[in-house]
């Protein structure tokens, strides 16, 4: 059996593969684990979720399971991921579950997982969870059985908190924007947010009935944001994923604005603002290298981990870096958020718009995106790539032909027998001719 927790927390098939006995386990055992340093100290615990119809249920069984090792709960209802977080570093709880599958479609659902402070657990902890599932422990009786108590102001407190990150004097007053929420956790808030500060919205996707998360809209399915900016006479769109965690935008004329670009829009302000952190930016290595160009000219250092949102917290929290994300649109602003939060990047980003009187499409053109190719190469060892020396020349070749003005980056598949050759170039013939080569002897090899 492989590991339980994945790159984002436990996900799974719901009532399937995500079944209601083990997302009572794995709270259960996460309550254990995260207060073991202070057994005369009761657990606190948030618990929120998206509006998937298989929430409700793995709602009630999470919650069972902290209650049975004797932590209190504060439910917090349908809320987007970065609320959870955030009402676990306001409230002092100990932890934090938030039931969602993000992007994913509605049959899919998850449990992630939130430490002291409103951080994610790093892989040990998780490995500690994971353990714990199998060992022997008492369960409390009496009074010792946490208490279960609905959280009705939890909306409020993470608007509240958001609408503070807007810069002094800063009012969204006069801009129109769309906004589409996956029918998912932004649903209500998202709208109301933008709304208190100062903006005239028009909300699409905002009536989730547990069925209709993530369907052919959101962040993953554009097209639907991008007519409705063009039909309203917008001056953007913003579109949230499931658990709002993320987004992308669209400007005034339908051009899709990408993490990428939102990254250096913020990273601009930041500065501009005093609060960019030794003025560096924090991507994985699937950022486009028109942002690292970008970023250079601009005097901001790039910093790069591997794909996915723990690295680039982790870099993050390393470093006391101030911005971090990814291409997808997670982007985290570490200064008013421990995890990646769309609501607080779109907020961000309109307010940069404001104070600048400049559309969306002239700040996203700081970044001039290269042109991208990738190719997956089927292959029997993955490890192999990293010890052949004829795929180190077939790169070192590769390099020396594009120059500063491209780049090649070989990554092996965490989840199949694959290796991901991706290639920029100055132009997509150019990339896609080197990607090409350089697949045919990443096979060859391996």
């Amino acid at each position: 059996m492989g590991r339980l927790f994945g790159t984002d927390g436990v996900r799974g098939l719901a009532n399937a593969e995500l079944t209601p006995e083990l997302g009572m386990a794995v709270a259960s055992a996460a309550a254990r684990v995260l207060a073991e340093s202070d057994r005369l100290h009761r657990p606190l615990a948030v618990v929120g979720r998206d509006p998937r119809a298989s929430g409700e249920m793995l709602e009630a069984a999470v919650t069972a399971g902290l209650a049975s090792a004797g932590a209190d709960v504060l439910c917090a209802g349908v809320v987007p991921t970065p609320a959870v977080a955030h009402l676990v570093a306001e409230l002092g709880a100990d932890l934090g579950v938030m039931i969602s599958a993000s992007h994913n479609p509605m049959p899919d659902n998850g449990i992630k997982l939130f430490g002291e402070g409103g951080h994610k657990l790093p892989d040990a902890l998780e490995d500690a969870v994971e353990a714990s599932l199998d060992q022997p422990h008492c369960r409390p009786t009496g009074a010792a059985i946490g208490r279960v108590r609905h959280l009705a102001d939890a909306g409020e407190r993470y608007l509240r908190h958001l609408l503070a990150a807007i810069p002094a004097g800063i009012s969204l007053s006069g801009m129109r924007v769309v906004v589409d929420a996956a029918n998912g956790s932004a649903s209500v808030l998202a709208p109301e947010l933008y709304r208190r500060a100062g903006a005239d919205v028009i909300a699409i996707n905002a009536v989730p009935d547990g069925l209709n998360i993530n369907e052919g809209c959101g962040s993953t399915h554009l097209d639907g944001v991008v007519e409705a900016v063009r039909a309203h006479g917008a001056d953007l769109g913003i579109a949230h994923d499931g658990d709002a965690d993320r987004c992308l935008a669209v400007s005034a004329k339908g051009g899709v604005v990408d993490g990428d670009q939102i990254m250096a829009v913020l990273a601009l302000a930041l500065r501009d603002e005093g609060e960019l952190t030794q003025d560096t930016l924090v991507t994985t290595v699937m950022s486009n290298l028109g942002l690292h160009l970008a970023m250079r000219d601009a005097g901001i250092a790039v910093r790069t981990t591997s794909v996915g949102d723990r690295y680039v917290l982790a870099e993050l929290r390393a470093g006391g870096f101030a911005l971090g994300g990814e291409q997808s649109g997670h982007v985290v602003l570490s200064g008013y958020a421990t995890t990646g939060d769309g609501l607080l990047t779109a907020l961000r980003m309109m307010a940069r718009m404001a104070a600048t009187g400049r559309d969306l499409a002239d700040l996203a053109a700081v970044v001039v995106a290269l042109p991208q190719v990738l190719v997956n190469v089927p292959v029997t060892d993955k490890a192999g790539v990293a010890r052949s020396a004829r795929v180190r020349e077939a790169v070192a070749a590769a390099e020396a032909e594009l120059g500063e003005h491209g780049r090649v980056l070989l990554r092996p598949s965490g989840t199949e027998p694959l290796v991901r050759v991706m290639v920029e170039a100055v132009s997509e013939e150019a990339a896609r001719r080197i990607a090409n080569r350089l697949a045919a002897v990443v096979q060859a090899a391996c």
